[in-house]
């Protein structure tokens, strides 16, 4: 990509400030230019164009739209031939009309997650972007970053090895506090959500998408109960689902964003098991520190008939890198360079919303996510 080439940054919230300025920043010259930013409001727009100068440390300031002027709004960004790809970084019914919009321009997309608010929206998207865009060449994938994260990705090297024999059975755990007073509660359009689940949604992908990466088929079906347990993160703020993974594997998923204490109790984020050992995999953030992801793998071998087994354990600790990772893997599709890595999918992330969306809804009865992927 030229220098007379660069890209935009849609919407200007705390995730555009803090992962994505931050991970283009850590890419250096292999990431574009940023040379464009678009908020709702001129205040916003300026403030995260401030920002990505200070984060990025670049000679002029990134050119602000901003809704409410016809001289400096959206489609006034969209037409700039110099714009080649554009970073979507807004409220999740908000997206949807903005991602085809971008491609209809002409622009390369990369929407955060969830793909859609629900998965018969997602399929539409899915299929316009199929039918109109990628024939013509434009690139849309869908930023998940647990998808990307190097060590998610490792863990799943090691269940796929063989490491730990067949998958037997799996559980992942969710505990989380959102009080009033949070940073992400306190944005508008997640006060009354427009969207099913809530917190749910807009995090639990995060969870199912690491499951996605790390299991060796997708889940085919479900049972669960949703609840609300504090008011103010209507409509749900709680999922306790079982689910198969055709006749192989079973597992559990809780996920809740309503304890009622900011300290949680102790847990493994994820911990797979198979016939010879088991895995756990947490994605950790030290206060004051940068992330991480531990690995802890359990194996347990006979060696000698009539003995008792043997057990090894090793840990590995990965920094966490996922949106820099999905970053770097976009802008290498976009300049002819496919890692093969599969990152952003929309697929992929339309069967994580699925999962969501048949929790919120199963009702203690059994959904079929596969026919819940094709048929909405």
């Amino acid at each position: 990509m030229s220098q007379s080439q660069g890209i935009a940054i849609l919407g200007a919230g705390i995730f555009a400030k803090e992962a994505h300025l931050p991970a283009l920043a850590a890419l250096g010259d292999s990431a574009p230019l940023l040379k464009a930013v678009y908020s709702r409001s001129e205040k916003s727009s300026k403030d995260l164009a401030d920002a990505a100068v200070a984060t990025l440390g670049l000679q002029n300031t990134p050119a602000i739209y901003h809704d409410g002027d016809s001289a400096s709004n959206l489609d006034v960004l969209l037409g700039r031939a110099d714009i080649v790809a554009v970073i979507v970084v807004l409220p999740i019914t908000t997206q949807p009309a903005i991602i085809l919009k971008a491609l209809a321009a002409g622009k390369h997309v990369l929407s955060e997650k969830p793909v859609a608010a629900d998965v018969r929206s997602g399929i539409e998207l899915i299929d316009r972007y199929n039918k109109e865009f990628k024939p013509k060449g434009r690139v849309w994938r869908v930023a998940e970053n647990y998808e990307a994260e190097q060590g998610i990705q490792n863990a799943a090297k090691i269940l796929r090895s063989g490491k730990i024999g067949n998958i037997r059975f799996f559980k992942a755990t969710v505990l989380n506090y959102v009080g009033q007073d949070s940073k992400w509660y306190k944005t508008p359009w997640r006060t009354v959500p427009d969207y099913q689940g809530g917190f749910l949604l807009d995090g639990g992908v995060h969870t199912i998408a690491a499951l996605r990466v790390m299991l060796p088929r997708p889940l085919t079906k479900l049972t669960a109960i949703a609840s609300l347990n504090q008011e103010y993160l209507k409509p749900h703020d709680t999922i306790h689902a079982i689910a198969q993974g055709g006749d192989d594997f079973h597992g559990i998923v809780e996920m809740t964003f309503a304890l009622p204490t900011k300290t949680s109790p102790p847990r493994d984020g994820f911990v797979i098991t198979g016939s010879k050992g088991w895995i756990s995999v947490n994605v950790v953030y030290p206060e004051n520190e940068s992330a991480f992801v531990r690995i802890l793998t359990t194996t347990s071998t006979v060696e000698k008939e009539g003995e008792p087994p043997k057990e090894k354990q090793e840990t590995l600790e990965v920094p966490s890198n996922g949106v820099g990772a999905e970053l770097a893997s976009f802008f290498g599709f976009i300049q002819g360079k496919d890692d093969k890595s599969g990152f952003g999918d929309p697929l992929g992330a339309l069967a994580d919303v699925a999962f969501i969306q048949a929790s919120l809804n199963s009702g203690g009865s059994i959904v079929d996510l596969e026919r819940l992927v094709r048929e909405g």
